[in-house]
C-alpha cells in the first residue's frame, strides 16, 4: 500500500466524497420536496473550509476540515427561533410519515446508488473465468464429494452459476448458515452429477479468505508454459528488466515448467527478491525481480505485473463474455443490490449473537486499502468496489441505532405506534446510548485496522 499511497488516498478521497455526496443529496431532494427549508449542505464536519450560497432559500454549500460524513441542517424549531411565516416549512413541523421520507432517503439513495452502478457494469460486460474445478487436495470436502479435474459448475444449492465469482459469492451465502453444499456439475464428458460439500469445518475467518480454496474447490488449471504475455507499465517486472515473450526457465535455482508455478512462487514471497532465469531468444539471462506486496482477502501476497501469454484456445476453454441487456442488467443489478444488502445484514446479526468475530469489521484503514486496490485494477473494478461500500453505508445507516439515520427511523416507528412523540428525556437517553454504541463500532474498526498492519 505505501508504495502506491497518493492512488490510494485519492481512490478512498473520491469513494467517500461520492458517498457522502449522494447520501446527503438524499436527504436534500426529499426535504426540498416534501417542502422543508435546507439551511446548510455540508461535506464532512467541523470547521467550514469553504462555503457559498445557493438557491431561492439561500442554502449553505459547505465543505468542511473533517471528510467522515456530512450533514443536512434543516430549519427548526428545536435548533433555533423560525420565523411565523416558516414555520409551515420547518422539519419539526411535518408529520411524521414525511420526517421519516426524509431521513429514509439517504440510506435510499446510497441503496439506489449502488443499483446504478451495478446496472452501468452488467451492461458493459467483462471476461470471466468459468467455474471449472481442478483436482482436490486430499483430506478437503471436495474430495470427499468425488469432485473431477475439468468438472464445470453448473448452479450451487439451485442456484445458476457460470463464472468463478458467482460460484464464491454463493458459496459464502450458503456457508454462513453450515449447512452441506449441492453443486450440480459438468465433467468433460458432459455427463451431469449432484455433489455434495459439508461445511462443517468451515471457520468464520474463511468467509473473508479462500472460502472455495478451504472446501478444495481450486480453479482449473490447464497446461500453460511459463512465457511471459505482456509487462506491466511500471511494475516490478518491468523495473527487474523482464520482456514480453521471455521463457521462464526456473525460480531461485528450482526449475519451472508451468506457469502457475510461477504464480505460487511470485505471490508467496512480497518483498523478498527472486532469481528468474530466463530464456530470451538463444540467451539465458539471471534477473532480479522484488514482488511488490498487495493485500488479497486479508493476506500479503507477492505480484510483478507480467501476464501469461494468451493461447486463443485455452483462452476461449477458460474465459466467458458475461454482458446483460438494459432490461436483464437491471433486474440483475436489482437482485445483486438486495442479495448484498441482506447479507450484510446478516453478517452484522452474526456479530451481534456471537456466532461471527467482530474481528470481520472494517475500518477506514482497510476500505481505503481496498479502494487503492481496485483502482489500480481499473474503472469498473473500482465503480464495484464503490457500489459495494454504498450498499455498506446505506445498510449501517439504517441500523437502528439512534445517532444514525435508523435510529431515528426507530423513533418515528414508535411515534406511529404510540400516537405521538417519544419524551425528549427518553430521545436525549436513546441519543447517548447510541453515541456510545457508535463509539465502540469505531473502535473495533480501527482495532482490527491496526491488527491487520502489524500482522501484514
Amino acid at each position: 500500500m505505501t508504495t502506491h499511497l497518493p492512488l490510494y488516498l485519492a481512490a478512498f478521497a473520491v469513494a467517500l466524497g461520492v458517498l457522502i455526496v449522494v447520501h446527503e443529496f438524499g436527504h436534500y431532494l426529499v426535504a426540498r420536496w416534501c417542502g422543508v427549508k435546507v439551511l446548510r449542505f455540508s461535506v464532512g464536519f467541523g470547521k467550514v473550509l469553504w462555503m457559498r450560497r445557493f438557491g431561492a432559500d439561500g442554502t449553505e454549500w459547505a465543505l468542511a476540515v473533517f471528510p467522515l460524513g456530512g450533514f443536512v441542517r434543516m430549519l427548526d424549531e428545536r435548533e433555533g427561533q423560525v420565523a411565523p411565516h416558516e414555520l409551515p416549512r420547518a422539519f419539526n413541523r411535518q408529520s411524521v410519515w414525511r420526517r421519516f421520507l426524509i431521513v429514509a432517503a439517504g440510506p435510499a439513495a446510497n441503496l439506489l446508488l449502488a443499483v446504478l452502478l451495478y446496472w452501468f457494469l452488467f451492461m458493459q460486460g467483462s471476461e470471466e473465468l468459468r467455474p471449472i474445478l481442478a483436482t482436490p487436495p486430499a483430506a478437503t470436502a471436495a474430495a470427499a464429494a468425488a469432485i473431477e479435474d475439468g468438472e464445470t459448475v453448473l448452479s450451487v444449492n439451485g442456484r445458476p452459476v457460470t463464472t468463478w465469482q458467482e460460484l464464491r459469492w454463493e458459496l459464502t451465502r450458503v456457508a454462513l448458515d453450515h449447512v452441506p453444499v449441492r453443486l450440480e456439475v459438468v465433467n468433460q464428458r458432459q455427463e451431469i452429477s449432484i455433489r455434495l460439500l459439508a461445511t462443517d469445518a468451515v471457520e468464520e475467518d474463511d468467509l473473508a479468505k479462500d472460502l472455495p480454496g478451504r472446501l478444495g474447490l481450486r480453479l482449473y488449471r490447464p497446461h500453460l508454459a511459463p512465457v511471459v504475455g505482456e509487462v506491466l507499465p511500471g511494475s516490478a517486472a518491468e523495473q527487474a528488466g523482464l520482456r514480453t515473450g521471455d521463457e521462464v526457465l526456473g525460480i531461485d535455482e528450482a526449475p519451472v515448467t508451468e506457469w502457475h508455478e510461477v504464480v505460487g512462487q511470485v505471490r508467496k514471497s512480497p518483498g523478498a527478491t527472486l532469481r528468474f532465469a530466463v530464456k530470451r531468444g538463444d540467451d539465458v539471462l539471471t534477473l532480479k525481480v522484488m514482488p511488490s506486496r498487495a493485500d488479497e482477502q486479508g493476506q500479503a501476497v507477492g505480484r510483478i505485473g507480467i501476464v501469461v501469454r494468451n493461447d486463443p484456445a485455452q483462452h476461449a476453454l477458460l474465459f466467458t463474455s458475461v454482458r446483460y441487456g438494459a432490461s436483464a442488467a437491471f433486474g440483475k443489478a436489482l437482485r445483486q443490490t438486495w442479495e448484498m444488502a441482506g447479507f450484510s445484514l446478516r453478517m452484522i446479526g452474526r456479530m451481534l449473537t456471537g456466532d461471527l468475530s467482530w474481528k470481520n469489521l472494517s475500518g477506514p484503514v482497510t476500505i481505503a486499502d481496498y479502494a487503492g486496490q481496485s483502482a489500480r485494477m481499473g474503472v469498473l473494478p473500482y465503480l464495484n468496489f464503490l457500489a459495494l461500500i454504498s450498499i455498506s453505508l446505506g445498510v449501517l445507516n439504517l441500523l437502528p441505532i439512534p445517532v444514525l439515520d435508523g435510529g431515528h427511523l426507530l423513533y418515528y416507528v414508535a411515534e406511529i405506534v404510540k400516537g405521538g412523540p417519544l419524551s425528549e428525556r427518553v430521545m436525549e437517553i436513546g441519543q447517548q446510548i447510541g453515541l456510545a454504541l457508535l463509539l465502540m463500532l469505531m473502535a473495533f474498526a480501527f482495532y482490527n485496522d491496526i491488527n491487520r498492519l502489524i500482522s501484514g
